[in-house]
């Protein structure tokens, strides 16, 4: 993962209490959507034809999904209170399929993590300390430890295996669309039923208890 510019100052306590909750998140892009938007200045019916698949999404990834052993296990040995900040946009793919799955930790944990949502293009300046080989890719997820507020490490955009893949299709495409991968992405998280995201977290909660 790209290391911040200044970890000790990106994230306020200003971002933090502007910051949503994921349940408010889910309101803002179910009533954007009601009116053919959708998050942030990028407007377009491509964007909104986006959200509305990524709506789907989330209702499945909500509906189906179920924490693993090493997930729980994690979360039993976290000793102190984390702040999850995640960056996300309602339009994003991988924030659909990612970011109900981070919830549900964050909602088994009790009360030892808070989670709090940020807009990308509402937050460039944090954005643009957490970029992802150059690029403002998302969902980004930076804990802090909730006292002291230091940063105790970053996730994301992505499971690394997927990262992989798409690094691997910008570099070199060979004949296939971005659309034609996009869905294959989709297919990927589809059939891996988010373990390597589980199992990616749980190493971060080992690391960052």
């Amino acid at each position: 993962m790209d290391s911040p510019i200044n970890p000790t100052k990106v994230i306020t306590n200003a971002h933090l209490a502007k910051a949503m909750s994921y349940s408010q998140y889910r309101a803002l892009v179910d009533d954007l959507l009601r009116e053919g938007k959708t998050t942030g200045p990028y407007q377009s019916a491509r964007m909104t034809e986006y959200t509305d698949l990524n709506v789907h999404r989330m209702n499945r990834v909500e509906k189906t999904v179920s924490l693993n052993t090493e997930v729980t296990e994690a979360l039993m040995n976290v000793s102190r209170n984390l702040i999850w900040v995640v960056l996300t946009e309602g339009w994003c793919g991988d924030a659909a399929q990612n970011l109900p799955v981070i919830a549900k930790i964050a909602i088994a944990s009790g009360s030892k993590i808070d989670l709090k949502l940020l807009l990308r293009d509402e937050n460039p300046e944090v954005m643009d300390a957490y970029l992802t080989s150059g690029g403002r890719s998302i969902p980004k997820l930076i804990c802090l430890d909730a006292d002291t507020r230091e940063e105790l490490g970053t996730w994301g955009p992505r499971p690394a295996v997927v990262q992989v893949l798409v690094m691997a299709h910008k570099a070199d495409p060979q004949g296939v669309s971005h659309e034609q991968f996009i869905e294959t992405i989709h297919a990927w998280y589809a059939r891996d039923k988010s373990q390597h995201l589980q199992r990616e977290l749980a190493e971060c909660l080992v690391n960052w208890k």
